[in-house]
């Protein structure tokens, strides 16, 4: 696919658009809610057990200790400065073997996760890395969701308002083309191609056998390259008890994206053979708004729809006495979360 043929997809399917362009012409719902909770920095409030009500800067190894220890994978914390070689025994001491996953403590969109195969590949992490940083057990299971979790305060049950499944990213060998020819032929493959160019390197020219797909990006992630789709109507009575049991074992959390694995959805929802391997709080997106065949509109009013229900929560948690963040440290929270972003693309 040419540029001007990339560049003509890009801009017809907004779910490639910068995040920005997406939400600012929203600037105007978000203020509404500011005006109704009395402050722009409402949801703080939200989830009071999160650093930021769960909008950003928040530590993951926060979050995964109010997470239930059967629900989520093995996961060690580790300083920025550690020795690589240290680090490692430490690793291995707990049974983590290769391949593992490492990512930064504190991080956002799938930036700075890597799927980490041997010891190079890990010093090569611990050195680049510019936080603190986790490494997690490799989850067997090869489906993931992301499944957002709502219950005002006072509430003995929430609701599930969304569900995604994510498609990682992935090309699908014919025998004859090079893996680099492959991800060309997919406007959603070749909108990643700087970034897998680093990764993967000669291994481009590899000629997959027919049939034979490899896995690009085994996260699902929508930045870096991964399909949603909206399986909303799969929602049911079994999930939601699933979803709720974790939930309310997690003090202060009343609103955000679980982003799980799983083996099938069936035993997801009688509660068997899954792993949560994220919590997002305030700033989760409602992420079923990027299956493709959703309109642009219909993604504003589901997230206008989202909002309220964050700015309910938050005033009736700022009347329970947790409080809002202030102008000031509003500001220096979006300056940091904006300075990290720059330092975790690579």
């Amino acid at each position: 696919m040419d540029s001007l043929k990339l560049l003509c997809h890009r801009i017809t399917h907004w779910e490639y658009w910068p995040f920005w362009l997406i939400y600012y012409p929203m600037a105007p719902v978000w203020l509404y809610y500011s005006i109704k909770a009395r402050s722009l920095f409402f949801f703080n409030a939200a989830n009071p057990s999160m650093r930021n009500g769960g909008m950003a800067m928040i530590s993951k190894m926060e979050i995964y200790n109010m997470i239930p220890a059967e629900f989520i994978p093995q996961t060690l914390f580790f300083d920025k400065d550690v020795a690589p070689g240290k680090a490692l025994e430490r690793v291995l001491d707990h049974g983590i073997g290769f391949p593992f996953i490492a990512k930064p403590d504190i991080g956002m969109k799938a930036f700075g996760v890597e799927k980490i195969h041997d010891k190079d590949e890990f010093q090569k992490y611990a050195n680049w890395t510019p936080s603190h940083f986790l490494v997690q057990d490799l989850i067997p299971y090869q489906k993931e969701v992301g499944i957002f979790y709502v219950r005002k305060p006072g509430e003995n049950r929430g609701k599930i308002t969304g569900v995604v499944s994510k498609e990682f990213l992935a090309i699908t060998g014919d025998g004859e083309s090079t893996m680099l020819e492959l991800i060309k032929k997919n406007p959603r493959s070749h909108l990643q191609l700087k970034v897998l160019e680093r990764k993967f390197g000669a291994q481009l020219q590899n000629v997959l056998a027919k049939g034979e797909e490899f896995i690009l990006v085994p996260y699902g992630s929508h930045t870096r390259g991964a399909k949603f789709v909206d399986i909303s109507h799969k929602i049911n009575t079994e999930l939601v008890q699933t979803i709720d049991e974790v939930c309310s074992q997690m003090e202060g959390f009343y609103y955000g994206r679980l982003d799980v694995l799983y083996n099938t959805f069936e035993e997801l929802c009688e509660g068997k053979n899954f792993s949560i391997i994220e919590v997002n709080g305030a700033g989760g997106e409602a992420t079923h708004i990027y299956d493709p065949k959703h309109s642009l509109i219909w993604a504003w009013i589901e997230v206008a729809r989202h909002w309220g229900m964050l700015c309910e929560i938050s005033i009736a948690n700022k009347k329970a006495g947790h409080t809002y963040l202030s102008f000031k440290d509003g500001r220096a929270m979006l300056k940091q979360t904006g300075a990290l972003q720059a330092q975790l693309r690579f």
